[in-house]
């Protein structure tokens, strides 16, 4: 045995193959498609995962990757599970985009009951044009109100997360979410204890929209 362990040198262990987003770990990448749909966030790009976290709710959890590439941008990518898996991919806006890009007024009806807000996105130039139209529908209605979940800044994939002394999980918050006519954009706003909110622009996009993955050496 000694023998052939000197002859054939030690054996490497198989590199990891990556085929699907959801096998994402912290330290991969991967290269996005250079279609002119994507917004120039995204376009072409090579992303690197900097981090893994888990959103809990009540009858499942989800995982989002959070990606960084050359120009520092944090993008957060979850997984749409549709009748076809899809692509989401977010960034977040500060209050002053919001009333850059949307009537206040109309956006505070998103956290009025029966939960039914409808909201036109503002006309767009310049600079925010460039920057947002990508990300926008012209038109979007309220599918979801107030739905409860705890956050986590950890990878829960195959576990349950664990419960502090007063059974809570992770980050108590509130979501709410509007969706575009087409389908294909989302508004969605997370508002945590203390008052602190989270708005996020969301694209939804085929996985073939992931040209290529590196695994973390």
């Amino acid at each position: 045995m000694g023998f052939f362990r000197g002859l054939f040198g030690k054996q490497e262990a198989p590199k990891r193959r990556l085929a699907h987003p959801s096998e994402l770990l912290e330290g991969d990448m991967i290269a996005l498609d250079d279609s002119f749909a994507l917004p120039g966030q995204l376009r072409g790009q090579q992303l690197r995962v900097e981090a893994v976290h888990t959103y809990e709710y009540e009858t499942m959890q989800e995982t989002e990757w959070l990606l960084k590439g050359h120009s520092g941008d944090s993008i957060y990518l979850s997984l749409e599970q549709d009748d076809e898996p899809r692509l989401a991919f977010s960034i977040k806006i500060n209050r002053s985009t919001v009333e850059q890009l949307f009537d206040l007024d109309a956006f505070s009806e998103l956290f009025e009951e029966p939960g039914r807000a409808e909201l036109t996105t503002k006309e767009l130039s310049g600079e925010a044009a460039a920057r947002f139209d990508s990300w926008l529908g012209k038109q979007y209605h309220q599918t979801s109100f107030a739905e409860f979940g705890y956050f986590h800044r950890q990878d829960y994939r195959g576990q349950k997360p664990p419960q502090d002394a007063d059974g809570a999980t992770g980050e108590p918050f509130e979501a709410y979410e509007l969706l575009d006519e087409q389908e294909t954009r989302a508004i969605e706003v997370e508002v945590y204890q203390g008052g602190d909110t989270d708005v996020m622009l969301t694209l939804y996009r085929p996985l073939s929209d992931i040209r290529e993955y590196w695994p973390a050496a």
